[in-house]
């Protein structure tokens, strides 16, 4: 929230030409807002001009905004998937009893001065009005003027809000006291790209918008505090002194309001807190990223707070390193006092509790800032590739941090994923983020499958090159909209494999991976080759790796290439002997090869011995002799 308006010219620029390359193409847009907040009753009022350039092939007759605050009525779409699913969000939900048995929607008990709304007026296209309709959490509008490809058109409205008492994310006066959470507050222009509008009504999942700047002003009463997303432009207009490490100076102002201005460049959203009792805290750091901290002035949570700067700062640095390096010059984690959701340049937390569990919420939502808010895939539609790849590096960098390491927090997840499948209640990681018939399976699935795609990828193509596809895509997809294909075609180029495969069946399918080992001939003394026999039980393919240890306490390892791969591995354990063999067809199901051991007697033979591999049936991987 420094005074340092937008990244380098050359920097935007070089985004603009990248997007709008013959193979790639992008929509822009640049948002001015005005904003006023009452806050005795939550209503805010403002103005939005925005500047929409139209990069693609189509003529646009209609774009389509987000009116996010809407949800938040009883009777909203959100409420009634609230009420009809099986597994609903405990948050979400107030008890009617104290055995808990009963429980109804939170949105369906709003009052009318308690609900959410954002309403739409005088909408013009380049000074002229233009038809709009309002269809509850969208808002359809007909052009004027049709938008020719590669023209730009000005957009502007006056639009009305109440912000809700917080259910979910955004909202008012919530369980840990923060005054204001205000993200998906203002009209949001709605995603347009190869495949057409994404103007997916909001039930309650994830998001997608479109690239652009922001320039936008919020008046409010002098007494608060704001963070969010941007360079706060006026610190010494409102009396920040940000020296002096954020303290609020006071100012000989008789105004009863003050108006912030941010400006936030390259970013698909906008997002602000604001509260009375506000700390706030600047972290300056090595690698030219100001930290800042907004916390709620609660004695029980301040020394947590305090220690949570420097493991922040040492999270930032780790992702720096391992997938790249953050490009804005500032990051700000604020209380939002309801569960963790990433947003552009920022972060609103729950702000209680141990400091443990801050710092791991912080560890994720910080993540998303390269896995949504720099990679900007499609939340809606493939919700694996931001929460499943940043669950992958929140781990990585937990273990790696950690003064104390047990055992790899990744290994655990193909606990979780194999729990999953056996309830039968799998979807598809296609599935749509609405789509899912229950919630604990998309967070199963995006989460802890998402996971599993990257870690199954080191026992694939190899920790290595996992690192350098990680690398690569950030760096190659970087401000644009990447998909499931293109981090499958970062991991071919990177490593020379085929991956179609793997994409299809681990994110298309529910399909699992169940090798076995069958039958082990001539194991015993005196037997100068052993012959063992494996089958294929799940649908899924995969490599297949095998150690054997002997009595004599030695070690030697088997690698089987998968014919459809047209592979292979660097040995992981180059310490170990490792024979590769013959590869294996996915149409024949059974697989024999033989050990010498003329010199030993086998005492264990393991299929996949790292763990890597997201066996479902671990029981029949090993063939120990007792």
């Amino acid at each position: 929230m420094r005074k340092l308006l937008f990244l380098s010219i050359s920097f935007l620029c070089f985004c603009n030409v990248f997007a709008q390359s013959s193979t790639y193409w992008q929509q822009h847009v640049d948002y001015k807002m005005e904003v006023s907040m009452d806050v005795k009753t939550y209503i805010y009022k403002g103005k939005q001009e925005l500047i929409y350039t139209n990069n693609s092939n189509d003529t646009l007759k209609k774009v389509y905004y987000h009116l996010f605050n809407n949800a938040f009525q009883p009777g909203s779409e959100m409420d009634m998937r609230l009420q009809s699913i099986k597994d609903p969000d405990g948050r979400m939900f107030t008890k009617l009893n104290k055995d808990d048995k009963e429980k109804q929607s939170r949105i369906a008990n709003l009052k009318p001065n308690e609900i959410g709304y954002l309403h739409v007026t005088n909408f013009k296209q380049d000074g002229v009005s233009a038809t709009s309709k309002e269809i509850e959490t969208i808002l359809e509008v007909v052009l004027n003027q049709p938008l020719l490809p590669g023209k730009s058109t000005v957009l502007t409205l006056d639009f009305e809000g109440q912000v809700p008492v917080q259910i979910r994310r955004s909202g008012r006066n919530n369980k840990e006291g923060v005054a204001l959470s205000m993200s998906q507050w203002y009209p949001k222009m709605a995603e347009f790209d190869f495949e057409g509008w994404h103007a997916d009504a909001y039930i309650s999942r994830e998001f997608h918008g479109v690239w652009g700047n922001f320039d936008v002003k919020i008046t409010i009463d002098k007494n608060y505090v704001l963070g969010g997303t941007g360079y706060l432009q006026n610190p010494n207009e409102i009396g920040y002194n940000y020296q002096e490490n954020g303290v609020k100076v006071v100012l000989p102002k008789k105004q009863k309001t003050l108006t912030w201005h941010f400006k936030a460049p390259m970013v698909h959203d906008f997002t602000w807190a604001a509260d009375k009792n506000y700390i706030h805290d600047v972290v300056k750091t090595d690698f030219g990223t100001t930290l800042h901290f907004l916390y709620k002035n609660n004695p029980d949570i301040i020394e947590n707070w305090k220690a949570a700067h420097q493991k922040t700062v040492d999270l930032m640095k780790f992702y720096n390193s391992f997938v790249g390096k953050y490009p804005y010059e500032q990051y700000s984690v604020i209380q939002g006092g309801d569960g963790g959701m990433e947003y552009a340049m920022c972060t609103l937390i729950l702000g209680e509790g141990k400091l443990d569990g801050l710092v791991g919420v912080i560890a994720h939502e910080m993540g998303h800032s390269w896995f949504q808010h720099i990679l900007a895939s499609n939340e809606s539609k493939h919700g694996w590739i931001d929460e499943g790849f940043t669950t992958f590096i929140e781990d990585t960098a937990l273990y790696e941090l950690s003064d104390k390491k047990g055992e790899n927090p990744i290994l655990g997840s193909y606990k979780a994923y194999t729990k999953l499948v056996d309830s039968g209640k799998e979807q598809p990681l296609s599935t749509h983020a609405d789509r899912f018939d229950e919630n604990r399976s998309y967070s199963v699935a995006s989460y802890i499958k998402g996971e599993l795609f990257l870690s199954q990828l080191e026992y694939l193509i190899g920790r290595k090159n996992l690192e350098k596809t990680i690398k690569r895509f950030y760096n190659e997809f970087k401000f644009k909209h990447p998909t499931p294909n293109d981090i499958k075609r970062t991991a071919e180029r990177v490593s020379g494999a085929i991956l179609d495969w793997y994409l299809v069946d681990w994110t298309q399918t529910t399909n699992t991976i169940d090798y076995a080992i069958t039958n082990v001939e001539g194991a015993t003394d005196g037997v100068q080759k052993t012959g063992v026999s494996l089958e294929r039980i799940g649908r899924m393919p995969m490599p297949i790796e095998v150690e054997v240890e002997y009595t004599n306490g030695t070690k030697e390892n088997f690698y089987i290439p998968l014919r459809m791969m047209n592979f292979e591995k660097e040995n992981p354990t180059p310490n170990i002997k490792r024979t590769v063999l013959k590869d294996w067809a996915w149409g024949n199901p059974k697989y024999f090869f033989e050990i010498d051991k003329s010199k030993t007697t086998i005492k264990k033979i393991t299929i996949d011995q790292s763990g890597l591999m997201a066996d479902v049936k671990r029981d029949n991987n090993v063939y120990e002799i007792k």
